[in-house]
């Protein structure tokens, strides 16, 4: 495998663009990629995974999406990495033949999680599987228990994993365990793993105990106040934990009123002006009653510290 740019900082997990007849919407991708870069100062993504609906497309929809993600962010985007995960082993494989192909930067695999392996040697022998149709680019682990049910400690899976597949570069540790991901960054002394956080609220938690860069959902929107809490945090200053109260204070409210990747969607829309439109059954849109909510809200970040 070749040497590559490390993969750090925010990656925002990017959204699936779909008309109001729920067909994916290729058209927007190049102005999304350019507002990631100039509005939010996020030049890396993670394309087709939970809230890019990935599981809910087609094979053919999810090779598309990489195509064009690809194809606008060269020369634009630092990292274009694209799940590959799927319940089908050769669904999984031919994705990750695919994305290889088109150029992409590194892909990530999730547990599969209708019939679970809960054995460490059975689910690294899935992953290996997949990740030898990608020998020449970074293959990542996508830890996401809530989702998969997979509650298998990521600090044990970490033991042998390189040895087992070459191409392995690190962790998606979607998962608020912050004693095992503290465990996963002590093995990682060396530094030789990606260790990148998804849980948003919890950014500035997971840059103390060593994360080496986070990604989200909220970064689609929040990326430059994101930025901001690790800027300060690189130079030791405690506004950072003001930038992460003041994010937190906007996460609370949306969760309280419910929040998914139909509201991720809808908040992106808000925030860019770039149309989302509405997830893909079974998700249902988000109400106008909490996009009038969102609105009023967005509005009280302008007084937050970073405005």
């Amino acid at each position: 495998m070749a040497p590559q740019k490390k993969l750090q900082g925010l990656v925002a997990a990017t959204i699936t663009p779909m008309t109001q007849n729920g067909e994916i919407n290729l058209s927007v991708i190049g102005q999304y990629v350019d507002y990631l870069i100039n509005e939010q100062d996020v030049k890396s993504v993670f394309v087709n995974g939970t809230t890019g609906e990935g599981l809910s497309l087609s094979v053919q929809e999810r090779k598309l999406l990489a195509e064009e993600w690809v194809a606008k962010g060269k020369d634009k985007l630092d990292h274009v990495i694209i799940h590959v995960g799927a319940l089908s082993l050769p669904e999984s494989k031919g994705l990750a033949k695919h994305a290889a192909k088109i150029g992409a930067d590194g892909i990530a695999i999730i547990a599969p999680f209708f019939f679970k392996q809960l054995n460490k040697d059975g689910l690294v022998a899935f992953l290996r599987d997949v990740a030898s149709e990608a020998p020449g680019i970074p293959f990542y682990y996508y830890h996401i228990p809530p989702l998969t049910g997979i509650k298998m400690r990521v600090e044990e899976l970490l033991d042998g994993m390189k040895e087992q597949i070459p191409t392995f570069q690190g962790v998606k540790f979607s998962d608020t365990d912050l004693l095992d991901f503290g465990r996963c960054v002590k093995k990682n002394e060396q530094g030789h793993l990606v260790l990148l956080y998804g849980v948003d609220e919890q950014l500035l938690s997971a840059l103390t105990m060593g994360a080496t860069g986070a990604v989200g959902s909220t970064y689609n929107y929040l990326g430059r106040a994101s930025n901001l809490i690790l800027e300060a945090f690189g130079r030791g200053d405690l506004l950072a934990q003001k930038y992460q109260f003041c994010i937190q204070e906007f996460l609370s409210f949306v969760i309280a009123q419910g929040f998914g990747v139909a509201q991720t969607k809808a908040v992106m829309t808000l925030v860019s002006g770039i149309p989302m439109g509405p997830p893909r059954l079974p998700l249902s849109s988000a109400s106008e009653e909490f996009i009038a909510n969102v609105k009023t809200k967005l509005e009280s970040l302008k007084n937050c510290p970073y405005s």
